[in-house]
């Protein structure tokens, strides 16, 4: 019987913890591979489609963008040109870039089934309320996770590319970014988002600990709002609408996180009255 089915109640011990640890890790980063070797093959639909995507004004949210510029008469919103060229500088550096690139994708794919693996190595630990409590996590973490990167490429990412390439210190300079420069900061950029959506989940958790309250979370939403406005003034153009665009979900994500820790409290008040 594989170690993952033993049951509850039966004592395992430490060798077989890590033992039954070593083979979640390791069916983990078999299903990464799997996608990043897939992501390898289909290089140009991965790399010139999606990868590069925000270094060509046809990319779908520039194009949004200038239509929402034309709908509410707001040309500073309309990225139009993008004042920059894509260079590879070192003899090796497309090959590894090409290495790099599916791998950050297997990463991204399999970070999902890399979470419900890790989730079944720490459930069986969990007492029967904290099961309960925890139903649904892998979901959850799922979709927040892609919408963290949906919002990071389609939205944080093409403005970052836009915000860089059109900075001067002086116009006699001319951009000519590094291939490897342009990929490390896309993909930052996407999964830096995919983790900071996680933060209701780790609210939720944190909450259920006794280390986070809603009361302490709104005592610091100014704080949270002020931080989220200067990012959002560093990544995207000297334009207030831009800002906002950049800040709302952002501040969303940071209320919902209160209106979890407060159910949270509300639903343990509730119980322990009940006792």
């Amino acid at each position: 019987m594989p170690l993952d089915q033993v049951a509850d109640e039966k004592e395992m011990s430490f060798l077989d913890h890590l033992e039954e640890l070593r083979w979640h890790i390791i069916r983990s980063i078999i299903a990464i591979i799997v996608f990043a070797i897939a992501a390898f093959v289909a290089k140009d639909f991965v790399i010139g489609t999606v990868i590069l995507g925000p270094s060509r004004t046809d990319f779908w949210t520039y194009q949004k963008l200038c239509q929402l510029a034309d709908l509410i008469g707001r040309q500073a919103l309309c990225i139009d040109t993008l004042s920059f060229e894509l260079v590879s500088r070192k003899l090796s550096s497309q090959f590894m870039t090409h290495v790099s690139i599916s791998f950050f994708v297997g990463l991204v794919l399999g970070f999902p089934y890399l979470f419900w693996e890790i989730w079944r190595f720490i459930r069986p630990g969990l007492r029967p309320q904290e099961r309960k409590a925890s139903r649904g996590a892998t979901f959850s973490v799922s979709v927040l996770f892609a919408l963290g990167v949906m919002f990071g490429y389609f939205l944080i990412a093409p403005i970052s590319v836009r915000f860089f390439s059109a900075y001067q210190v002086d116009a006699s300079l001319q951009n000519l970014f590094d291939l490897s420069s342009y990929i490390s900061t896309v993909t930052m950029i996407v999964f830096g988002c995919g983790m900071l959506f996680q933060l209701p989940v780790v609210v939720y958790f944190l909450t259920k600990a006794g280390i986070v309250s809603s009361s302490l979370m709104k005592s610091y939403r100014k704080h949270a709002i002020i931080v989220i406005l200067i990012l959002g003034a560093i990544v995207t153009p000297p334009d207030p609408f831009s800002q906002v665009l950049i800040a709302l979900p952002l501040m969303m994500l940071y209320q919902m996180s209160i209106l979890i820790a407060k159910r949270i409290e509300k639903r343990e008040a509730r119980e322990n009255k009940e006792k």
